[in-house]
């Protein structure tokens, strides 16, 4: 695929999202590299198979696929665009010193960007946003969320919800209809501020 067919802010996504080595909305993207994919540029990337979004709650999630690895590889060695400017022309003087440092040791680009580990937080609003799209409903049940993160302890998980409720946009509430409580919405609730939680609602997860 030609390099001219890519805008500089497309090849920005694309190199941001290497970097990141994870999937991404476009909040995130933007609060790392100060830019967003969306509209006509998502339609193209998607289209050419570089990056893969997909629509999570009412938010898109990007990733970086095994095209567009090998895209940014390529661009390692390619010439710098025109209009770059100044903070481009230094970005793709990184890059060429990136290919040099590759060829001498022979590692891959992937290699210096190892996927991280989601802390707990970015796990919540991952799954979430999963539980909210398959349920089409804005409150996840306490229940649901945590047999998808049955691997983190019950403590840890009670705290990291006790504190993201404290964020503006993030409520973990009673179920107001008691009555409709089983025992496993009782057994998974959260305790803190004299009552028991049951359900979550992140407005921008």
């Amino acid at each position: 695929m030609p390099a001219q067919s890519l805008t500089l802010k497309e090849r920005a996504v694309l190199l941001a999202l290497l970097a990141e080595a994870r999937p991404i909305t476009n909040v995130e993207l933007r609060e790392a590299a100060g830019l967003t994919l969306d509209g006509a540029s998502r339609y193209k990337l998607n289209d050419l198979k570089l990056v893969i979004s997909q629509k999570e709650g009412r938010s898109f999630v990007h990733e970086l696929t095994e095209d567009g690895t090998k895209w940014c590889e390529n661009e390692l060695s390619a010439e710098r665009p025109e209009r770059a400017g100044s903070v481009g022309g230094a970005l793709y003087a990184l890059l060429a010193g990136l290919h040099r440092y590759l060829q001498r040791t022979g590692l891959r680009l992937v290699e210096l960007f190892p996927a991280a580990e989601p802390d707990l937080e970015t796990r919540i609003r991952s799954a979430y946003r999963t539980l909210s799209a398959d349920s089409g409903l804005p409150w996840v049940g306490l229940v649901a969320l945590r047999n998808e993160l049955a691997d983190v302890a019950r403590e840890e998980l009670d705290s990291a919800l006790q504190q993201l409720s404290r964020q503006p946009g993030i409520h973990v509430q009673a179920e107001a209809n008691q009555q409709a409580l089983t025992d496993a919405d009782h057994e998974s609730a959260v305790r803190f501020g004299g009552s028991s939680r049951h359900l979550l609602k992140i407005e921008n997860p």
